[in-house]
């Protein structure tokens, strides 16, 4: 699944991006337990302001960690922490490019600080935030 994973250093960057499809909303409803009817019921999500359903966020969330662990760095990377601001809804069809940039590494100790985002196929900004990782190369 990974391709090469990219160099750590700062400035270093890495993208991941997946078309959300109804059967990864309705395995992730299944998976976690949230099956909130803004994710499953169209008529339901349809009289909120999405207007219809969205996926869950924490599943658009999830492909930082996609990045983390088989781009950049890659094998062997421990999620410390993860802030995070959703902006936008994801939409079944929507594509969402979840993006990594180093901003801090220390070799020493291994941990790092980085940017997190995830946008759409039109560029809108969905997540943003910055997370905590140790990585020893």
């Amino acid at each position: 699944m990974s391709e090469k994973t990219v160099k750590m250093e700062v400035g270093a960057t890495a993208e991941y991006s997946r078309t959300v499809t109804e059967d990864d909303i309705i395995a992730f409803a299944e998976i976690s337990g949230d099956d909130n009817p803004v994710h499953l019921d169209e008529e339901y999500a349809a009289g909120t302001v999405f207007k219809g359903r969205i996926a869950h966020g924490i599943l658009s969330l999830s492909f930082i960690s996609t990045v983390l662990g088989t781009k950049l760095p890659g094998p062997g990377c421990i999620y410390l922490e993860q802030n995070s601001k959703f902006k936008k809804p994801v939409y079944p069809g929507d594509t969402v490019t979840a993006k990594v940039e180093v901003l801090e590494y220390d070799p020493k100790t291994g941990k790092a600080s980085l940017a997190t985002t995830c946008h759409n196929q039109d560029g809108a900004l969905l997540i943003e935030g910055s997370a905590r990782i140790l990585f020893r190369q």
